[in-house]
């Protein structure tokens, strides 16, 4: 069984003592060794390090010094966050043997955290997909049903969360690919506010709507980790120095007076059956939580323009000198920002500045917003491999809710809201005003507590 414990419940019994970091530790290496192998959800385990790390944490919190909810906590990373001294690959073969000599910034602020680093999680080939099928190191799969998609591109840290293979990951998201996994899944992601968790030493999809975040089984343990990484970074260029809120003390903090928006032209359009009555059901409940909930209409945006550019600028180099140690897929992918001219960049990127300034007119009439994280359950591995012409247009269509937010730059999270007939979970999507983290997770923690979905967890 997947471990039943969150980081709410686990952190008061490690800082009592009754339970030792290391004994967490050995439990999820114990799970990994066991489960891993069907899901790749994994490329690197750093079993000897964090073990390691347990130990230190379990001596500071003998002598009294506890750091705080992640202290003895194991946690995982997506494999293209930075981590000093050990490989960091972005599960391809251009970086197979990349060692980063620093940690990202947000590897250093969990690591002050006291959180325990178990290793590195498979993802899509430089995050530049939605179903992690394209990988050096093999599909990940998800743990509901191992002939479906885990989705992507944080496909194994959602794969992992989800199995309780660890109490949280760290992914990231350019159009969706924390929140897309996190519903495909059945777990809990967030995308924060553009700026607001740090992107340096992460390897980049798109500079202009990378977003740094946690996946965690509950609304309460990603706020604790959300807390733990958020805030300035002077030294990363989209960093804002914006107040951080204390997310965790204020998920209590109540949502009567909330105004929530229903935006049904294209957040609506073409649902899954099963995934517009799952969706309907938890409206239902957040109009017994909230104060109104009514219908609004948002201008949604397609262009592609910036994160083809952007993709084109970072990969050039590596395209030019090594073509075929890329998947063919992510290949072309990135060869389709190469003739995009300066002038085009520059105009859609000033259009994306304008989108984010009027970004709180979105907001005028109402709070929040709620959407069906994902049009559709998680497609089966098979359908995906049969037809490769099938696999891009899959997954634009599993972004389509989720790639809005990150043009916007809001933040946005996805929480479990049921299950299919065949056992798939399905993701609702909540977001919210820039910098108001605390009042998407308010919700969201309401919305959860009312209901039971959160609570059923795969069986191994």
């Amino acid at each position: 069984m997947p471990i039943l414990e969150t980081i709410v419940e686990l952190a008061p019994r490690l800082r009592r003592k009754e339970i030792s970091p290391v004994e967490v530790t050995r439990a999820c290496l114990d799970r990994i060794e066991k489960f891993n192998p069907a899901l790749n959800a994994f490329i690197t385990v750093t079993a000897e390090s964090a073990l390691a790390e347990a130990r230190t944490a379990e001596i500071e919190i003998s002598r009294g010094e506890w750091r705080g909810p992640l202290h003895g906590i194991p946690v995982a990373l997506k494999d293209l966050i930075d981590t000093s001294g050990t490989r960091t690959t972005a599960a391809s073969t251009v970086f197979e043997h990349r060692a980063p000599v620093e940690d990202a910034e947000v590897v250093l602020r969990l690591r002050r955290a006291g959180a325990v680093i178990l290793g590195k999680n498979n993802l899509h080939e430089f995050a530049y997909g939605g179903s992690s099928l394209v990988s050096f190191f093999g599909d990940v799969h998800n743990p509901w049903n191992k002939e479906h998609i885990a989705g992507g591109s944080s496909g194994g840290s959602a794969a992992a969360v989800a199995a309780g293979l660890c109490y949280a990951a760290i992914g990231t998201d350019t159009a969706g690919s924390i929140r897309e996994p996190a519903a495909l899944c059945g777990c809990v992601g967030i995308k924060p506010t553009y700026g607001r968790v740090s992107a340096r030493g992460v390897i980049p999809l798109s500079w202009s709507l990378d977003h740094v975040g946690p996946l965690a089984a509950c609304v309460a343990d990603a706020a604790v980790v959300l807390r733990a990484i958020a805030g300035y970074d002077p030294l990363d260029v989209g960093s804002a120095d914006v107040p951080v809120a204390d997310y965790v003390s204020g998920l209590d903090d109540g949502v009567k007076a909330l105004r929530v928006g229903v935006p049904q032209p294209h957040f609506y359009d073409e649902l899954d059956e099963e995934v517009r009555a799952a969706v309907e059901q938890a409206l239902i409940v957040i109009r017994t939580l909230v104060a109104e909930v009514r219908d609004v209409r948002v201008e949604v945006s397609n262009d592609r323009t910036v994160q083809a550019a952007e993709s084109f600028a970072y990969h050039a180099d590596y395209v030019a000198r090594t073509p075929e140690l890329y998947q063919p897929e992510t290949l072309r992918r990135i060869r389709s920002g190469a003739n995009i001219s300066a002038a085009e960049y520059i105009l859609r990127r000033r259009e994306l500045e304008v989108k984010r300034r009027r970004a709180h007119d979105i907001f005028a009439e109402v709070d929040l917003l709620v959407t069906p994280t994902m049009p559709i359950p998680a497609p089966a591995v098979a359908d995906l491999k049969k037809d490769p012409e099938a696999l891009r247009p899959a997954e634009l269509t599993l972004l389509r809710n989720t790639r809005p937010f990150n043009v916007w730059g809001l933040p946005a999270i996805s929480v479990p809201c049921g299950f299919t007939k065949r056992g798939l979970p399905i993701g609702l999507q909540i977001a919210g005003p820039p910098w108001q983290e605390d009042l998407v997770l308010r919700l969201a923690h309401a919305y959860e507590s009312a209901t039971e979905w959160h609570r059923r967890r795969p069986v191994g």
